[in-house]
């Protein structure tokens, strides 16, 4: 089955580290991509509008049952959680979930709960220890694990938490990421 959901979940050091990523994606990317990058909530839209200038991919903030669509990168907004349901997103007010919310773990394992073995889960840099039990959740489902190397991020501790959690199936520098996805993800 093919991969058709690609979650990531980043922290401090997120922005550089989302920049590399989404500048190395075609534009004929196949599969959905939805964000959680830690961040202030009074941030808007202004992380949607930077990442834009890096990638060939819409960059879309979610809104409550917006449709997942192929080849569209979501981020999930400041102050919310987001999660995935059949065919489309919804956002929780529901408390922070490991000191975050958004809350990359919230995230991923909706994810995989929905999706299951068409899911590609990315654990990049970050200050803490969220995306770890999500990651670990992906993988006991089928989907594909893939973890930024601790040594390449700004930040270690999320790599190496999600790495301490279960085996993953792949751990590279961030440059190298984006080339897996498209070979795991290939154009149309």
């Amino acid at each position: 089955m093919p991969f058709v959901l690609v979650v990531v979940g980043t922290s401090l050091g997120g922005l550089s580290a989302l920049r590399i990523m989404l500048q190395a994606l075609p534009g004929g990317f196949p599969a959905a991509i939805a964000i959680v990058q830690h961040r202030d909530r009074s941030s808007g839209e202004a992380l949607s509008r930077t990442l834009q200038q890096e990638s060939r991919l819409p960059i879309l903030d979610v809104e409550d049952k917006e449709l997942i669509r192929p080849g569209c990168v979501y981020l999930a907004p400041a102050a919310y959680h987001l999660l995935v349901e059949p065919g489309q997103f919804s956002l929780s007010v529901d408390p922070p979930v490991a000191f975050a919310k958004p809350s990359i773990d919230v995230l991923f394992e909706s994810a995989a709960e929905v999706y299951q073995s068409s899911t590609i889960g990315v654990v990049l840099t970050g200050a803490n220890r969220d995306g770890a039990e999500g990651l670990a959740k992906i993988k006991a489902r089928g989907g594909f694990t893939i973890v930024q190397d601790p040594r390449t991020a700004e930040c270690a501790s999320m790599p190496e938490a999600a790495i301490s959690k279960s085996i993953v199936d792949r751990v590279l520098p961030i440059d190298q990421i984006s080339p897996l996805l498209v070979t795991l993800c290939p154009p149309c």
